[in-house]
């Protein structure tokens, strides 16, 4: 959704139009994850992408027709029939996507609510009917709980046919949102769980996940680059007034001046957040890993060479890092991919930190069989 927010605000904010397909359930190996989205307007302007064109072309069919009035739809692809010319996947998978309108004033002003919280970086979970007792299509809107919230403002709003459908949904999607999960939910026609009647995908948007990059030097630089591309909210953080400045980072979302570990320690780490730690000098690094190493971070990855690592190791045990929280540690950082120049570094940075998002091998596909894409979320909370 993100890739694509500009579009869709636009089109809400000048009353255009138009059909939004969204990737809802994926089984086996596919493209694109759920939560992909691809929407045809009225003038059949297409933005986003479901499959990377396998499947695109009958999916914008589809959306002509839900936009024409044929009512929201549930289609389905599975292996393509490459001697038919038949519609489907070459990859082997099968994906499930939900396509329905936004046709009237009504509708794109709830969903340009939506939007508006997305583009904020506030976190909101959109819940809606794939199948069942319930209509498909219908929408319900959740917030995380406020202590501002009241009986008659709960966070929510839309409906999703059923005041026990709308209470156990809300409980659920709040749940998906704090761990920054999407995915297929089951209830029963009013709310029930462990029952199979009403198919709800509740998609969450939390904000973006922060990187941390800690030492203004050339290889920050191409970091915060490459960090800022794959979706991260970029923090850079130096000490010295000379090398962080905005001009030297302009792709950062911010530079501080700060000693690495009293920022560190001020500011807001969560499971999602990833560290790179890239000064490599022991009176910043050593405070500055004690405290990376006590929060929930999803990677910490250290810049040093293996004596350095040694010496690092060294002198974080004499400070009281017990072996646990030193096997947490990524250093030398970064994967074996030969790299010479800062550009190089932040790809084998970057390679490490998917590599331990979702738990690849790290080995050239080429080696191994099975399934590219692997199952599941990522390896730890998200």
């Amino acid at each position: 959704m993100r890739d694509i927010l500009p579009d869709l605000r636009a089109r809400c904010s000048d009353g255009i139009p138009f059909a939004l397909a969204t990737v809802v359930a994926v089984h086996g190996s596919a493209p694109r994850d759920p939560g992909a989205v691809l929407a045809v307007d009225a003038a059949g302007t297409v933005v986003g992408s479901v499959s990377g064109g396998c499947v695109e072309g009958d999916v914008y069919e589809v959306a002509r027709e839900v936009l024409a009035g044929a009512g929201p739809r549930v289609v389905s692809y599975g292996i393509s029939d490459d001697e038919a010319f038949g519609v489907g996947l070459t990859c082997g998978g099968t994906i499930e996507i939900l396509v329905r309108a936004y046709a009237t004033a009504a509708e794109r002003e709830d969903l340009a609510a939506v939007l508006d919280l997305i583009a904020a970086d506030l976190p909101v979970a959109e819940a809606t009917v794939l199948s069942g007792a319930a209509e498909t299509g219908a929408r319900l809107v959740v917030r995380p709980a406020l202590a501002s919230d009241s009986p008659d403002s709960p966070g929510t709003f839309g409906t999703l046919g059923s005041e026990g459908l709308d209470a156990a949904v809300t409980d659920d999607a709040r749940g998906l949102l704090a761990q920054g999960h999407t995915g297929i939910q089951w209830y029963g026609a009013h709310g029930q769980r462990r029952m199979q009647e009403v198919a709800v995908f509740v998609r969450t948007y939390a904000p973006p996940p922060r990187m941390l990059v800690f030492g203004a030097i050339d290889h920050a630089a191409a970091t915060a680059r490459i960090g800022s591309f794959l979706g991260y909210r970029v923090t850079v953080c130096d000490a010295r007034p000379a090398f962080a400045t905005r001009e030297r980072f302009p792709t950062a979302d911010e530079v501080v001046r700060a000693w690495p570990h009293a920022y560190l320690e001020s500011t807001e780490v969560d499971a999602r957040t990833v560290i790179c730690v890239l000064t490599h000098d022991p009176k910043f690094d050593v405070p500055l890993l004690a405290a990376a190493l006590r929060t929930p971070a999803a990677y910490i990855g250290v810049m040093g060479s293996r004596r350095t690592h040694r010496d690092r190791l060294a002198r974080l045990r004499a400070a009281g890092v017990d072996e646990a929280h030193l096997a947490r540690l990524a250093s030398p950082v970064g994967l074996d991919l030969g790299a010479r120049t800062p550009e190089e570094t932040a790809v084998s940075i970057a390679a490490e930190i998917i590599q331990h998002r979702w738990g690849g091998t790290g080995r050239p596909l080429g080696e191994l069989s099975g399934a590219i894409h692997h199952p599941g979320g990522p390896t730890g909370t998200r």
